[in-house]
């Protein structure tokens, strides 16, 4: 069963990074959306945000205890500090850089099980959370409202998070323990895809 699982995760990594270099950093232009589910979608749009957010999650459920709530609040916080530069018109240099870079440390965080103290891990997954926050912020679209543009793209972080979490504890109710390695791997190498290849 561990090794089936384990094989069945890498063989589906080729697929992912087969796509990144059309669909990761993209953002497509939203046009007249408004509101909460212009934000939901946000963070959906993009399969490097999604990368990371996940992978907070992953960390989280590797790491239990308060990460469990620690690394995920962490990641909120400081990107909605990130979204306010964003949207202030405030410039964040190398922000995509940024974004790609946090895919590659989350995934071998996981890939090595980093067991950082959680104040540590919280800080690392918030000093990150700044560039993808300010993504958001810098690309919502004219028409939308701050509020509940805000409230939609948190909603669907704190959705990726839980989804994240839920892979790490399944893995280990399966007793799959090379699954972790696997996704971690698997992650930072869509972050190394994402820093070498043009977008």
């Amino acid at each position: 069963m561990k090794r089936h699982l384990s094989a069945s995760l890498a063989a589906a990594l080729p697929a992912v990074l087969a796509v990144l270099p059309q669909a990761a950093l993209a953002h497509p232009g939203h046009g007249a959306a408004i509101g909460a589910e212009a934000g939901f979608l946000h963070p959906l749009m993009g399969v490097d945000h999604v990368l990371a957010m996940v992978a907070v999650g992953l960390l989280a459920a590797l790491r239990g205890g308060r990460a469990l709530w620690a690394l995920p609040l962490s990641f909120l916080a400081l990107m909605s500090a990130g979204a306010g530069l964003g949207m202030a018109g405030i410039a964040l240099p190398y922000a995509e850089t940024g974004i790609a870079l946090s895919i590659v440390v989350f995934g071998l965080a996981a890939m090595v099980g980093l067991r950082a103290p959680v104040a540590l891990l919280a800080a690392l997954v918030g000093v990150f959370a700044v560039f993808h926050g300010y993504a958001h912020g810098a690309e919502m679209p004219e028409t939308a409202s701050g509020l509940s543009f805000g409230f939609g793209f948190l909603a669907a972080t704190a959705l990726l998070h839980a989804a994240g979490i839920g892979l790490g504890m399944a893995g280990a109710r399966l007793g799959a323990t090379r699954a972790a390695p696997v996704l971690g791997a698997g992650v930072a190498m869509a972050g190394l895809a994402l820093l070498v290849l043009p977008a």
